[in-house]
């Protein structure tokens, strides 16, 4: 298939597998979506689905948050790994929440980056989940599945993003970004089809006899 014809295939099947592509981070609004997406660093969704239910228990405002400590917050996280940093993180994202935006998460890519903790993916998701504004956040599922499809040289994750952006409708973004991950969950996982067993990667290069090596992000 040419790329245009493996665009269309990946787009039309994903919809069709995944039609309402459900946010996987258990939240109730902005603020909670945002600490949900920062504990996910380099942990998985599930995990991170496990730990919050306590933490927002405990804090679910930017208020209550400041109101514990970070060795609290530290003793929650603890399971999502990196926990010394993603508590230090929340606890001063928070403070910064209550004193420059009223408690508020803020809607816009330059102002989430600048608090701690906050990277562009994390915000992409935040902008994209909790603001619908249309981004395309790349995680290693998807910075995965692209090099796959040869959708992306696979370079970083930063010319994943430029390249899926330029590959999709933006009306798509914010939907196809959970359902190739989904896709890549469930059928072309990290550690089989390598490209050649799942139904999108035989369908587009049926020919293809060499296992891809994702280059990582």
């Amino acid at each position: 298939m040419r790329l245009k014809e493996r665009i269309r295939f990946i787009d039309e099947k994903l919809n069709e597998l995944y039609p309402n592509p459900p946010i996987p981070l258990d939240h109730s609004d902005p603020y909670t979506l945002l600490i949900a997406v920062l504990l996910s660093a380099q942990c998985t969704d599930a995990r991170v689905n496990k730990v919050t239910p306590d933490l927002f228990h405990l804090a679910n405002t930017p208020r209550k948050m400041v109101s514990t400590s970070v060795e609290k917050i530290n003793e929650i996280v603890r399971p999502c790994g990196l926990a010394p940093r993603k508590s230090n993180a929340i606890y001063r994202l928070s403070k910064i929440l209550i004193e420059k935006y009223d408690g508020s998460v803020p809607d816009s890519f330059e102002e989430l980056e600048e608090l701690p903790g906050v990277g562009h993916k994390t915000a992409s998701v935040v902008m994209s989940q909790a603001f619908g504004h249309p981004s395309f956040p790349v995680d290693t599922h998807i910075h995965r599945l692209a090099q796959r499809w040869k959708l992306t040289n696979g370079k970083n994750v930063v010319q994943t993003e430029k390249d899926l952006k330029r590959h999709f409708r933006k009306e798509r973004w914010n939907d196809i970004h959970l359902q190739i991950i989904f896709y890549g969950r469930e059928y072309c996982k990290a550690h089989n089809c390598f490209g050649l067993d799942c139904l999108i990667c035989k369908t587009i290069f049926p020919n293809r006899k060499k296992k891809i090596i994702t280059k990582k992000p």
